[in-house]
């Protein structure tokens, strides 16, 4: 099961080494013919207006659509969740590209500028017993989820931090 990174812009690099930390095989995605080798997607933060400008670009956005949730399991954080939305607020820029392809509203930059960072504990039973260190950099926040969503990670404030929708 070889597992793709998104690698137009962002951390993409630190996904690639986790990855091949742990042994799996994983392909840099720039191109649709490097998708078409992938049955798994990392898409990691970055800025979400510059990757989706470049999803259109490089000719990704419609084939990630047509393979999200049948043959294409897709994991996205920070950004690449931003990206996954189907309701994005607080777009930087009005139609901004997006995959459209999970049920979620989100809200850009929903805890405030770099200068509000933050680290907070999340329990993510999905992904093991002990609680995740995660790391809060202008990031999104899941604002609601739509019909058939699962919540699996919820803030202080009921907010969700992760949700999956299918596989």
């Amino acid at each position: 099961m070889t597992v793709g990174v998104l690698a137009l812009q962002g951390d993409f690099r630190e996904h690639r080494e986790m990855l091949e930390q742990i042994g799996a095989p994983v392909v840099e995605v720039r191109l649709p013919k490097h998708l078409a080798q992938v049955e798994r997607l990392i898409i990691p933060g970055g800025e979400s207006t510059t990757i989706g400008r470049l999803l259109a670009i490089y000719d990704l956005l419609d084939p990630i659509r047509r393979r999200a949730g049948r043959d294409l399991a897709i994991w996205g954080t920070c950004a690449g969740a931003i990206l996954l939305a189907r309701t994005v607020l607080d777009a930087r820029v009005a139609g901004q590209e997006v995959l459209g392809v999970m049920d979620i509203t989100v809200r850009r930059n929903a805890f405030g500028r770099q200068l509000d960072s933050f680290e907070a504990a999340l329990d993510m039973p999905v992904i093991g017993d002990e609680a995740l260190d995660a790391v809060f950099i202008r990031a999104p926040k899941i604002e609601a989820l739509g019909e058939g969503v699962e919540a699996l990670a919820t803030l202080a404030d009921g907010s969700y931090a992760a949700a999956r929708q299918g596989r």
